[in-house]
């Protein structure tokens, strides 16, 4: 009986993935540009934050401190300066170029926050007493999220 040599199988070419979810190709990819970490002493956090990235934070009103880290900002906040902490105090913040058009997307998901933020509905598209225009969602796992309409952000 004779054999065949074995035909080496040709191999595949791995999806680029990268070109597949570059914000080029996806028109209206939400940006990611505050993170949130809770502390219970904020000059102890400033005072942290500030050697390890060898900047200076810069204090904000309700007892937090903003970190200019590039692209994204490290909001630190006292959550025992105000009792228990409220929604935006873990949120991952994005701007996004069509508020509306992501929120009707978490309204279908049915992930809308019921929150209060300031007083305000958190699941509502509103401008907050700071100027931005947001709303906040939560993913599956109670993970919130806060969208704000580009233009609108607070740098601090």
């Amino acid at each position: 009986m004779r054999t065949s040599p074995s035909r080496p199988t040709p191999r595949r070419r791995p999806p680029d993935m990268a070109a597949a979810t570059t914000p080029v190709n996806r028109p209206d990819t939400p940006q990611l540009f505050r993170l949130s970490v809770e502390v219970g002493d904020l000059d102890r956090a400033i005072a942290f934050y500030s050697e390890l990235f060898g900047i200076e934070g810069h204090r904000q009103a309700g007892a937090r401190s903003y970190f200019d880290c590039g692209p994204v900002t490290l909001s630190v906040m006292d959550v025992s300066a105000n009792g228990a902490p409220h929604t935006a105090a873990k949120a991952l913040y994005f701007t996004v170029e069509d508020l509306e058009a992501l929120f009707a997307r978490a309204e279908v998901l049915g992930c809308l926050s019921t929150e209060l933020v300031h007083d305000q509905s958190a699941g509502a598209i509103v401008v907050r007493p700071w100027g931005e225009r947001s709303f906040y969602a939560d993913d599956p796992w109670g993970n919130p999220l806060c969208f704000v309409e580009r233009g609108t952000v607070y740098a601090g």
